[in-house]
């Protein structure tokens, strides 16, 4: 699962219960089964993202845990955002806490709005994303740490040091094509994190395993390489599969309307009711996008909505089970479900999570251990 801490209605209140609610869930999401969660860092992006401190978040939920791994998802490596050697510290000491379960993610922290509050060149982002990833990765191999880059750092001891050694398994935030390569190119797992659906997860794949045949391991930031390809689900399973889909398809227009928001000055997002006609509304939300887009003369590429693509696990537990096969024959490794959105309430997000737990999870366990044991020679067919 990932975390974002949306809320529609984004009060003081309401962001306290909020980001509780999403301790509830991580919890509830170790007991129904799940093997990690993400949680993003983000900054001043209200209704799309209050999730600003995931270190602290993250320990919280280590600290109520013992089994799930605790995704770091991402860290915004340019440099006013987390100076490395920071950000390596609280990476080590949260993997001591969780017992060596984290693993961590790299992104740029790509709005304006959240560059603007720290100081950040955008030119500047993958340069620096680069070499935060370098350090992380080399820092705890020595001693005395020294590094000579955009940085400068006499030697220096950084502690304390990871439980997983040399450092926690790395990725790296992929939104479009060219990261996919990027991340295969410098050797760390892709977290794909689009909403296109299963056919741009295929042929992102795709570039992620060009990529992974071609290069030579020069950018690599680590001798240790991730291939771990995971994509991102967005998920809501109820019983009544056609509340389950106005739901989701609701919750994911108002997602799509926040962060357009922010990378496009459109006006702030409508939670809009339970009640609307899905298909009207979404249309009418991607129209406006389309519009603002051909105001600021922006060329439309052919993802530029793909925010409003609404065929996702939205439905019963049979419909899950159908696309997270899609996503599994489309190449991802892991699927991220995407439960936590601003409209969506707590207890639908809690049944969602035990859907998957009692239903979803175990068809794909049944299905890993039957694949086991025909590959070792057990209950081949006649």
């Amino acid at each position: 699962m990932i975390f974002e801490a949306q809320m529609a209605f984004p009060t003081r209140e309401n962001e306290h219960e909020c980001i509780r609610n999403c301790v509830e869930q991580a919890v509830y999401a170790e007991e129904m089964g799940f093997d990690r969660v993400w949680a993003v860092e983000h900054h001043c992006l209200k209704w799309y993202a209050h999730m600003s401190a995931p270190e602290i978040f993250l320990t919280w939920v280590a600290a109520r845990t013992s089994t799930i791994r605790i995704g770091h998802g991402v860290v915004c490596m340019p440099f006013n955002y987390n100076h490395p050697l920071r950000a390596a510290e609280r990476i080590a000491m949260l993997d001591i806490l969780s017992g060596g379960r984290l693993d961590v993610g790299a992104g740029r922290g790509a709005t304006l709005q959240e560059m603007s509050a720290f100081g950040v060149e955008p030119e500047n982002t993958y340069a620096q994303m680069e070499e935060a990833l370098r350090m992380i990765s080399s820092c705890w191999r020595t001693d005395e740490f020294e590094w000579h880059g955009l940085l400068d750092v006499a030697p220096h001891p950084i502690l304390p040091r990871p439980v997983q050694d040399p450092h926690p398994p790395l990725f790296m935030a992929c939104t479009k094509m060219d990261t996919v390569r990027l991340a295969a190119e410098l050797g760390v797992g892709a977290l794909v994190l689009g909403f296109a659906g299963a056919g741009e997860i295929r042929e992102m794949r795709t570039i992620y395993d060009d990529a992974i045949a071609s290069r030579s391991g020069e950018r690599f930031v680590s001798d240790h390489a991730n291939n771990h390809f995971s994509a991102l689900c967005p998920a809501v399973v109820l019983d009544d599969r056609d509340r389950a889909f106005k739901i989701g398809s609701r919750a994911q227009r108002f997602f799509a309307e926040a962060i357009m928001h922010w990378n496009l000055h459109t006006p702030a997002p409508d939670p809009g009711s339970e009640d609307e006609d899905t298909t009207a509304m979404i249309a009418k939300a991607k129209g406006d996008v389309i519009a603002r887009i051909s105001e600021m003369q922006i060329p439309l590429s052919p993802n530029a909505t793909s925010t409003f693509n609404i065929e996702h696990a939205y439905g019963n537990r049979d419909d899950a089970i159908r696309y997270v096969e899609e996503l599994e024959r489309a190449g991802a490794d892991e699927i991220m479900c995407m439960i936590q959105m601003g409209t969506i309430p707590q207890d639908v997000m809690m049944e969602t999570i035990r859907q998957f737990g009692e239903y979803v999870i175990p068809h794909f366990r049944a299905k890993e251990a039957k694949e086991a044991g025909l590959g070792a020679g057990l209950g081949a067919p006649s």
